[in-house]
């Protein structure tokens, strides 16, 4: 429905009562000129029909058919009059004018009688015809006889008058009317808006004056006239717009200082997270580099004969740096996720495989604290990223089995009821979160029940890095947990769609050939502690190697005779030479393929994702002895690495 502006409401409530009046004054005034034309009609009619009849009582008096044929001629002559039959005291017909258009016979009554055909719309009246009473002598009549004698009949006049020219008339009327009627709308109608104009454009001046305030043009102001019915208003508005004005004004004036404030604090803002993230860079690969180091000359320490006490000092010692690079690893997970740079790889996997690797890597653990831990088996095949898969799920065991004292750890799963979901739950008996912690639980470096930070209990990041890991892979993450009773962690992951076909073989490839003695390894490392340990390491396992500096030393190892079956280089290196064109260039000189992987303290997602490019396995450092040896026997046995693990 279309909402009328003010223009057509002001218009529609001037000529409103205008055309009432106009069409109550016309109904009125047609009214009462129909009621005068019936009148004017019926009056006529029954004077003329007694003027026939008087005509008529001497015709039917002395039977002159001759005269009583004029008369009715005479009277067929007159307006409206269609026919004219006069009958005698018995009913029969003496004369007759014009063709009546009734059939029936007509009763005849000593009284005036009138019928209307409304078919035929004529009026049918009959005048009756009385004989004058003369007396003729006074003296010799009995006064009470002629009382008693009613007058002779002695015949009636019939005339049937048309209605034709009465409705010409009344339809002239109603014509006259209809124009007097629109007339009288136009003149008032013109009066109304001529008056209404005066009102009208102060209304439509206040509105044109909001609408522009109302678009943001606060410097509109209405020019008031003295005899302006408005003024007050427009006065009004004009104070409020100038107000406004002066309040945005001011509020701009506020708004660009305080953004120029806060885009030189967001610039210090930058540059001190600039300098933080150099610094920190700079100290992570600095940090790293020595506790590598550090790792390496530990591992190959305890490989040699020592006494009681000097074991124990060495156990102590690596559990440190354990703890160490367990701190500067959950550290990397979360920095790799703030930059987004773990990418996702969706493909089907056997839940199977994912349960042996946490099965060998955790049983250990579980039986150095007397916890039993049980996997329940499942052929399932779950379409999701394996690797992430396993690092959520170590990460859920893991902590399970820190923060349980006796009982047990369950790992098992549960399909959903349409079969398009597997939900991988983790069950303990440990001491259970309170529900006041179930909000911080995922926060970074929050732990329950260690206000003292103590390293052997963790550094709070595992399930930070949990649920993050998991909304990156969009699957939902949940938890149930009762103090003094266990805790419930359950992840959904999809199943793999029907008819998709999957690739049988385990993407956590388990290496049986454990002995590496007699390969050959080129080691490329530009510092001197980190080159040493690894050396001492990697001869520690029995393997001939050969250690550089840079590209150039390398090159000389192989002109000297160096067939490497493996290299192990560091990134970044001395003259700006790094890890990946170090390689390609030994391989080119070498004329094939040789196995190589690249180790580094730089934690930057470009230079992740160039080592996935160039299809070198990348390991951040510190790395742990197992996992390097892990690796390289990896290498052996596939030739070319895969450049889909970032470690």
């Amino acid at each position: 429905m279309k909402i009328l502006d003010i223009r057509s409401r002001l218009v529609l409530a001037a000529l409103l009562p205008v055309t009432l009046i106009a069409i109550l004054l016309a109904t009125v005034f047609l009214l009462v000129r129909f009621g005068d034309v019936d009148d004017a009609q019926s009056q006529r009619s029954r004077s003329l029909a007694r003027q026939l009849a008087t005509a008529s009582e001497y015709g039917l008096f002395s039977a002159n058919i001759t005269h009583l044929q004029a008369i009715a001629s005479g009277a067929l002559r007159e307006p409206d009059v269609s026919s004219v039959v006069i009958v005698d005291a018995t009913g029969r017909i003496l004369v007759r004018a014009g063709k009546p258009s009734y059939t029936t016979p007509w009763s005849l009554s000593r009284l005036e009688t009138e019928r209307f055909d409304p078919n035929k719309r004529t009026d049918l009246l009959s005048q009756p015809i009385i004989a004058s009473q003369v007396k003729l002598d006074d003296l010799y009549e009995t006064r009470a006889t002629s009382d008693k004698e009613p007058p002779e009949l002695l015949g009636n006049v019939l005339i049937e008058f048309s209605h034709d020219a009465r409705l010409r008339r009344e339809r002239d009327i109603l014509i006259t009317g209809i124009l007097i009627t629109l007339g009288g709308l136009l003149f008032g109608g013109f009066v109304a808006l001529w008056l209404g104009r005066g009102v009208l454009r102060p209304i439509m001046r206040v509105s044109s004056l909001i609408e522009r305030i109302g678009r943001g043009d606060l410097s509109a102001r209405a020019i008031v006239v003295p005899d302006d019915p408005l003024r007050d208003l427009q006065n009004g508005l004009n104070l409020m717009a100038e107000r406004l004005e002066f309040g945005r004004d001011e509020l701009e004036q506020r708004v660009v200082d305080a953004t120029f404030a806060l885009r030189e604090k967001k610039n210090e803002a930058e540059s001190a997270t600039l300098a933080k993230s150099r610094f920190l860079a700079a100290a992570s690969h600095d940090l790293r580099q020595p506790t590598h180091a550090l790792g390496m000359f530990v591992s190959r320490l305890a490989q040699l004969p020592h006494d009681a006490q000097t074991r124990h000092l060495i156990e102590n010692l690596d559990a440190s740096v354990l703890a160490m690079q367990d701190l500067l690893d959950g550290l990397l997970d979360i920095s790799r996720l703030d930059a987004q740079a773990v990418q996702v790889q969706v493909r089907p996997f056997a839940l199977v495989d994912i349960f042996e690797q946490l099965r060998s890597g955790l049983a250990l653990t579980a039986a150095d604290k007397g916890i039993r831990l049980r996997f329940r088996p499942s052929d399932v095949w779950l379409m999701s990223d394996p690797t992430l898969i396993h690092r959520i799920l170590l990460n859920l065991v893991a902590n399970a089995l820190k923060y349980t004292v006796t009982g047990s750890v369950l790992v098992a799963c549960r399909v959903s009821n349409d079969a398009s979901m597997v939900r991988i739950e983790v069950w303990d008996s440990g001491i259970g979160i309170a529900t006041e912690h179930h909000q911080s639980i995922f926060k970074e470096f929050f732990q329950v029940g260690n206000s003292e930070r103590n390293r052997s209990k963790g550094l709070g990041l595992g399930l930070n890095i949990v649920d993050r890991t998991a909304q990156l892979l969009g699957h939902r993450l949940q938890f149930f947990s009762r103090p003094g009773v266990g805790t419930r962690f359950s992840l959904e992951v999809p199943l793999v769609p029907l008819g998709t076909e999957v690739d049988r073989r385990s993407p956590f490839r388990t290496v049986s050939q454990d002995n590496i003695s007699g390969l050959v390894v080129l080691v490329v490392e530009d510092d001197a502690l980190a080159r040493e340990s690894l050396v001492c390491l990697l001869e520690s396992w029995g393997c001939v190697v050969g250690s550089s500096e840079g590209l150039a030393t390398a090159l000389e190892q192989l002109e000297n005779g160096l067939v490497p079956e493996v290299i192990v280089s560091d990134y970044r290196l001395m003259d700006g030479e790094n890890g990946i064109e170090v390689i390609r260039r030994l391989c080119a000189f070498a004329g094939r393929a040789i196995p190589a992987c690249l180790m580094s303290g730089d934690t930057d997602p470009a230079l992740m994702q160039a080592a996935k490019e160039a299809g070198h396995t990348l390991l951040h450092k510190p790395v742990r002895p197992a996992k390097l040896r892990n690796l390289i026997r990896r290498l052996m046995l596939v030739p070319q690495a895969s450049g889909e693990d970032f470690v």
